[in-house]
């Protein structure tokens, strides 16, 4: 890799601002599209409802969300003791946290799995597991269901574990092992445990994707009802899908922002999406940082599979990328190399993985506006946010201090106008 990255220190301390507990809102608002919204273009602020974001949107633009479906990841067991007389009694609490499938690699595959998967975890109180099988029995009071889930623990590569599931009922699948004794993991930053209404309110209404292990949090705020209002204006929309890994709650930890690793997250956009793209060039809303990391994403795709023709092994797009090549390819073309490569491949969907890391310096190629949540401070999704509206991201989040926003996951929202002019 290139040492670009040490050439000009990004200190993490200058992206901080003062976010007590009570300005983080450990709940939804009754009504989602009734949260505040904060508007940001020519670096002037305003605020007012998010069910009147259509008002600010053009009629022929794109709006392209994250489809992505957050999974009860969080599965908890407890070793099984016997006591000397022979009985059987509850031991250590273990938690097993499933971040990303490994075999089968797929999600979609592992999710449909009967029989067995293997998935790549974080497990808390690890201590207490040093070998054996974990067990986790659930059955129904009317006999439908009567299955037990084990968990193997293979190998250990840094904090996290390679583990094997197997089930008794083959007529199950993971997904539904899942559904059936996991945990929706909200996030640790609410400081409380995850309740009925979340298996609600921390899903985005048009999630259908299964895959992430936290939930694309800027479309929280969207409803059926706003969606057709936007779709009455004549705002197009399209999807995509990028499952958000638990590394997006990763601080950084570095003095020097660069020095952070950037999380590994893996994407899925169709040709369909591809194509409205560049039929929208210049007009792009993205809603959320994990939508415009993957869009941000396709510009590269696209350059390389121009120059290359074809990519050797999976498509993964770098930490630092963009810092290390200039492209010159407008944004149309470079996407056209995508859409060229699937026709050369006979594939519909781009499948491929994504490490970019979005910091002040980045010049960006598809987005134009991008809907978002107020950010953790020192966050590496704060750092996009200042990518993109420079300096003022200070006096964005200054109004919102000062006039009762919410902050962070479940939060208040806002509209922002990039600074930069995108090269179509």
């Amino acid at each position: 890799m290139s040492d670009v990255r040490y050439k000009s220190p990004l200190w993490i301390d200058e992206y901080d601002y003062p976010l007590t507990d009570e300005r983080i809102a450990k709940y939804p608002l009754k009504e989602r599209d009734h949260s505040k919204l904060l508007l940001y273009k020519n670096g002037k602020i305003s605020e007012d409802k998010f069910y009147r974001i259509g008002e600010y949107l053009n009629a022929g633009s794109l709006l392209v969300y994250n489809n992505t479906r957050v999974i009860p990841a969080r599965l908890v067991f407890h070793k099984h003791i016997t006591t000397e007389d022979g009985n059987a009694k509850e031991g250590a609490r273990i938690e097993v946290f499933c971040l990303e499938p490994l075999q089968p690699k797929d999600y979609a595959l592992s999710l449909g799995s009967t029989e067995s998967c293997e998935w790549k975890c974080m497990i808390g109180n690890l201590k207490k597991w040093k070998q054996g099988r974990l067990s986790l029995h659930v059955s129904s009071d009317d006999g439908s269901t009567d299955l037990t889930l084990y968990a193997e623990k293979l190998s250990t590569q840094g904090n996290t574990h390679t583990v094997r599931f197997s089930w008794t009922d083959s007529s199950i699948s993971f997904a539904d092992i899942l559904d059936l004794l996991g945990e929706l993991p909200i996030p640790p930053y609410l400081n409380r445990k995850t309740e009925q209404s979340d298996k609600t309110t921390y899903q985005t209404v048009y999630s259908r994707i299964k895959g992430s292990v936290a939930a694309p949090t800027a479309g929280l705020h969207f409803t059926s009802q706003v969606l057709d209002t936007l779709r009455e204006k004549g705002i197009d929309t399209a999807e995509l899908t990028l499952h958000v890994g638990a590394g997006t709650f990763q601080p950084v930890k570095t003095a020097d922002a660069n020095l952070h690793t950037m999380h590994k997250e893996i994407i899925s956009v169709s040709r369909e999406t591809i194509e409205s793209l560049i039929r929208h060039a210049g007009r792009i809303t993205a809603v959320g940082t994990t939508s415009m990391r993957t869009l941000e994403s396709l510009y590269y795709i696209g350059c390389r599979l121009r120059e290359e023709k074809d990519i050797e092994g999976d498509i993964h797009v770098g930490q630092f990328e963009p810092y290390e090549k200039e492209y010159t390819l407008g944004m149309s073309e470079a996407l056209k190399g995508i859409t060229e490569w699937l026709d050369r491949t006979g594939q519909d969907t781009l499948h491929a993985d994504t490490q970019i890391m979005i910091k002040p310096g980045y010049k960006f190629r598809i987005v134009n506006r991008l809907i978002t949540n107020f950010h953790q401070p020192k966050s590496t999704l704060l750092l996009l946010v200042s990518a993109f509206v420079g300096e003022d991201w200070k006096k964005i989040y200054n109004y919102a201090l000062n006039n009762d926003f919410r902050f962070l996951s479940y939060g208040d929202s806002s509209l922002l106008e990039g600074r930069q002019t995108i090269d179509i």
